[in-house]
């Protein structure tokens, strides 16, 4: 465990240091082309902000204005017919907002393990589905917002697809592993 301690202590200031010499070896101009990379790397950032920002805001509105609460109320009758108990509908709201929002989602997940316990199956379902599901409205905003993508078309159906099935398998797995 040391070792790895070690390592770990050790692995960004080998990466700062090795990558730059490398550069400077292969006569790369280090410093130019690092303010070169992040000038581009600012005017993405500059690129991407209103996207960010209609992200973010259209997250709180979901979340204070109580659709949140109706759409869980809405998919807890999918729950009970999917045969899947009735402490499964706790996690709704997290597979609700886990392809909204990363932090929104891993508030909802702290709530569910401080509310359940950490080793309690509710925690570890949330864990798994948030290991296993992606914040899928935030990467399309970012992502396609950084490279001037406007029409969506296919990503929204895939990536929520996506999601579906991460929660369906965490749910099977979680219930396979730890029953």
């Amino acid at each position: 465990m040391m070792i790895i301690s070690e390592i770990a202590r050790w692995a960004i200031p080998f990466i700062l240091f090795t990558v730059p010499l490398y550069g400077f070896l292969r006569r790369v101009p280090v410093y130019e082309t690092f303010v070169e990379g992040a000038e581009n790397g600012f005017k993405t950032a500059v690129k991407i902000i209103p996207f960010l920002i209609g992200m973010l805001v259209s997250v709180r509105v979901f979340v204070d204005s109580g659709a949140l609460d109706i759409a869980a109320d809405f998919l807890s009758p999918v729950f009970e017919r999917m045969g899947w108990n009735s402490d499964l509908l706790s996690i709704i709201p997290l597979a609700i907002m886990r392809p909204l929002s990363g932090s929104g989602s891993l508030g909802v997940a702290t709530q569910i393990i401080d509310q359940y316990g950490p080793d309690s199956f509710l925690g570890r379902l949330a864990s798994t589905l948030q290991g296993s599901t992606d914040t899928t409205f935030f990467v399309l905003a970012v992502y396609f917002g950084s490279v001037g993508i406007k029409k969506c078309r296919y990503a929204i159906k895939v990536g929520l697809l996506a999601d579906i099935t991460g929660l369906i398998a965490s749910i099977w797995i979680v219930s396979q592993v730890f029953s």
